[in-house]
């Protein structure tokens, strides 16, 4: 392809993002399809150091503003190093979380307003918006459950570790983005099979 094309899975924690980018990304490379496959917070040697402070239990008390900020910093790296040279050389990028994970999770979640934390992000991705975005939405319950189950710590990271209400606020507004055309809903509740032959029906209608 003449240009690249960039892909972003997004949902609340536990809604098997991780298991459903490695699938899609084997099954395109079978087509043919250079892939790069990255994820945020990290994707860069400098953004694996800004995950581990943004997950760690231990900065709990962490400000909000602070938070957003990492983030930001994370994702400017992100786009300069990896991101964008990959779409000029033409690759498929597919990235496990990018800026609506911001909009769901720091604006709908903590509260933050909507408009500073996308007007942040849409400079600091020099306006590298997503060509289409994956939402795996799943019940909080089984998410949350899904989540820590796969976490070394029992109680969860820094985000998993966070009230029902939140996450609920972060899945509702998940479900609201997904009803605007660059978005694509996808039921995560079955087996990941399952979930992969509905994502491919999705990459059918949009890529090929």
């Amino acid at each position: 392809m003449a240009e690249g094309f960039f892909i972003t899975f997004e949902g609340i924690e536990g809604s098997g993002k991780t298991t459903q980018i490695n699938l899609l990304a084997g099954y395109l490379e079978e087509k043919g399809y250079e892939v790069l496959v990255s994820r945020e917070p990290g994707g860069t040697p400098l953004g694996e150091k800004i995950r581990q402070l943004l997950l760690d239990p231990q900065y709990d008390s962490m400000d909000y503003r602070t938070e957003i900020l990492l983030y930001a910093a994370d994702r400017a790296q992100h786009v300069k190093e990896k991101i964008k040279p990959a779409l000029e050389q033409g690759k498929i990028v597919i990235s496990d979380r990018f800026a609506d994970s911001n909009l769901a999770y720091q604006a709908a979640g903590r509260g933050l307003d909507y408009e500073m934390v996308y007007q942040i992000n849409d400079w600091v991705i020099d306006s590298t918006w997503p060509d289409l975005t994956l939402i795996l939405d799943i019940d909080i319950k089984e998410g949350l459950k899904r989540a820590r189950a796969l976490s070394l710590d029992e109680a969860g990271d820094r985000l998993e570790r966070e009230v029902d209400d939140f996450h609920q606020r972060v899945r509702d507004a998940y479900l609201e983005m997904a009803e605007s055309e660059r978005f694509a809903l996808v039921d995560a509740g079955g087996t990941k099979e399952e979930v992969q032959k509905d994502i491919k029906k999705i990459i059918a209608r949009r890529l090929f």
